[in-house]
């Protein structure tokens, strides 16, 4: 019996455009607590398929719509969920390559901006939480922290009528492989970096306070070491900050990442000192990390907070640096996934052919 399936990017436009499927996740619950497709709902069979059980998914019932596509880690075990529901009668379907695939999946929302001539879209990864941002003036195009295929920004630029002339990067990322190279490739934007002598490819050096402009909007960059030792925000027309990953909206950057014990607890220190600066600027300043901790909603809402939000959600900023040190050593989440292997990557600037692989699983770049 040969079971249907459904690609990444069907299920992405059914749920952009609101269609009614049910997404079963059949996972077991600790895979699915790491990371999910935002409104699928949970039934944990995976052990219960996988010896045949015939009483596995007897009780499920589809909750929004008859369709039902069924997911699991790599879509083996979810073509038996679908085997299993259509016997039963239902319109099932498997999601094919499974999270593994979907972690590819994006969806967007545009970011209000107001009291600055830009326009600003989020692009979100709906399973990882990875935000890149592509912003818009007068024709003009940035992008900042890419990590989706570089035909996606492509699109969304010329859907816009923007043409996309710089590509920017917070820091060498951890948890996912940048596609900043290969998008100033196929367009011919500069690629612009925080000064390093980590990354091994040619790049245009950005200081603190230098100015990147975007058609008659300007980025100003913000010098904010401590997650990694290059980490810049840029800072819209004094009125949004791209935090990368040293802010988040109730959480702050870890300091660890390839980083020995004594090096993370410097780093930390900086850290602190640097997020000092960040709070000091005017409290309506919007917001906007590279990361989020949980699924990214097909909602077209921004992920964003204005940093008075962000100051009262997060304790951690009004500690004195002893204090922050000590508690944020003491807090740090797993590392992510293969970020040994990610990190060489992006120093070098290679992209491989299919990162699935490489990429699955949740971001982990944060401590609340």
């Amino acid at each position: 019996m040969t079971i249907p399936t459904i690609s990444t990017e069907e299920l992405r436009q059914l749920l952009d455009r609101g269609a009614a499927v049910t997404v079963l996740d059949v996972r077991p619950a600790a895979e699915r607590a790491e990371w999910a497709i935002p409104g699928s709902v949970h039934a944990d069979a995976y052990e219960a398929l996988r010896r045949a059980d015939p009483t596995a998914l007897a009780d499920f019932h589809p909750t929004n719509g008859d369709r039902v596509v069924t997911v699991c880690a790599a879509g083996k075990t979810s073509r038996l969920a679908a085997e299993r529901l259509r016997a039963r009668g239902l319109d099932a379907v498997s999601l094919e390559g499974g999270m593994r695939a979907w972690s590819l999946a994006w969806n967007s929302a545009e970011v209000p901006s107001p009291g600055s001539t830009a326009r600003i879209v989020q692009l979100r990864r709906a399973g990882k939480g990875c935000l890149s941002y592509l912003i818009g003036s007068h024709g003009d195009a940035a992008v900042i922290d890419a990590s989706l295929d570089p035909q996606v920004y492509q699109r969304v630029a010329d859907t816009n009528g923007w043409h996309i002339r710089t590509v920017l990067e917070t820091h060498v990322h951890a948890d996912h492989l940048s596609r900043a190279r290969a998008i100033a490739a196929d367009t011919g934007a500069r690629l612009c970096l925080p000064t390093t002598d980590r990354v091994s490819f040619q790049y245009e050096p950005l200081n603190d306070r230098d100015t990147v402009r975007v058609g008659s909007a300007g980025l100003r960059a913000l010098r904010t070491p401590g997650h990694t030792p290059e980490s810049t925000c840029y800072l819209l027309d004094d009125r949004a900050l791209f935090t990368g990953d040293t802010l988040f909206l109730a959480a702050v950057g870890r300091p660890d990442l390839e980083a020995s014990a004594e090096q993370a607890r410097h780093r930390a220190q900086v850290l602190h000192a640097s997020l000092q600066r960040l709070v000091a600027l005017p409290p309506d300043t919007v917001i906007l990390p590279a990361h989020t901790s949980e699924p990214v909603a097909f909602d077209g809402r921004p992920i964003s907070a204005t940093l008075r939000q962000v100051r009262e959600r997060t304790p951690l900023l009004r500690e004195t640096e002893e204090r922050f040190v000590s508690q944020i050593l003491t807090r740090l989440p797993p590392t992510p996934p293969n970020h040994h292997r990610i990190v060489a990557l992006n120093e070098a600037g290679t992209l491989p052919d299919d990162p699935t692989e490489l990429e699955a699983g949740a971001n982990r770049c944060a401590v609340a």
